[in-house]
């Protein structure tokens, strides 16, 4: 049955977009409304899931099956039953009676039935106080840790979260694209079926018609070489000088081996001179 109720003047949190609480917001009475129509919501959503099938099962009947051109047998004489072809139902690797065939699964929602039935899921989520309002999504790149930060920081970390956008918004799109139960679409193209999916919806506040100024916040997210500890950073820095305290020794070693070789080389070089001249005077 229909729960028609009218004249509640709904509100809903909202929050900066890096999740700093701001005054409740009163949502538009053209939309939010309180009308929830169950019998609606479920006749869109049973057509939404509707065409999303492709309808692409077939089967063979025994005309399309390869094979079984000429009688297994003679009609008589054998004592068995007559068989006209190995390509019949009864054989195995026959053909299939009364088997699905590539059909079209689509079934038509007149629209103003669509917009009730995505007005009643709003408000059913209103009613729930699972609809929250950003003041803005603006973001320069895509960035995945900033669209998760967020939702951790708005408690939904655990939950399906359905954003919708002021208009089509790439970087956003594309920043909640890895996260497995975010959600983002523009406001204009949500179904019902995306809004009954959803635990909490996050709307930008220019798409419900009253745009938010943004707040002036500090950045929430650190740089990540001021969260590491006192501790690692001294020992970040006392390893180059390990490193060289190590070396140094290793190069004086080097160094007087390699002195005690040219010192070696350069004693046996006039000896064998010497006698090399000795051999040359007793000719």
């Amino acid at each position: 049955m229909a729960d028609n109720t009218t004249g509640t003047s709904l509100q809903a949190a909202a929050y900066t977009a890096q999740g700093t609480a701001r005054d409740s917001v009163p949502l538009p009475d053209a939309v939010f409304d309180g009308t929830v129509n169950m019998p609606v919501m479920h006749q869109a959503v049973k057509a939404y899931l509707a065409n999303q099938r492709q309808g692409n099962a077939a089967t063979k009947i025994r005309k399309y099956v390869i094979g079984g051109n000429q009688k297994p047998w003679k009609q008589k004489g054998t004592g068995r039953a007559r068989q006209g072809s190995t390509r019949a139902p009864h054989w195995v690797g026959g053909g299939t009676v009364f088997g699905p065939i590539p059909r079209s699964y689509a079934q038509y929602v007149p629209r103003q039935v669509r917009a009730l039935a995505r007005k009643s899921a709003l408000n059913a989520r209103a009613r729930e106080n699972a609809i929250v309002v950003i003041d803005r999504f603006d973001y320069d790149a895509p960035r995945t840790s900033r669209l998760a930060a967020l939702v951790d920081r708005l408690g939904y970390g655990d939950q399906k979260v359905l954003i919708l956008t002021d208009g089509v918004k790439p970087n956003v799109f594309l920043s909640g694209r890895n996260l497995p139960t975010v959600h983002v679409m523009p406001y204009g193209d949500v179904s019902t079926y995306h809004i009954l999916w959803s635990d909490v919806v996050l709307i930008e506040s220019g798409a419900l018609g009253n745009g938010l100024e943004p707040m002036a916040e500090e950045q929430n997210a650190e740089p990540r070489a001021s969260r590491r500890p006192a501790a690692k950073k001294a020992a970040k820095k006392a390893a180059p000088a390990k490193a060289a305290a190590k070396k140094a020794p290793a190069k004086k070693a080097a160094k007087r081996a390699a002195r005690k070789s040219t010192a070696k080389k350069a004693a046996k070089r006039p000896t064998a001179k010497r006698g090399a001249k000795k051999k040359r005077g007793g000719k």
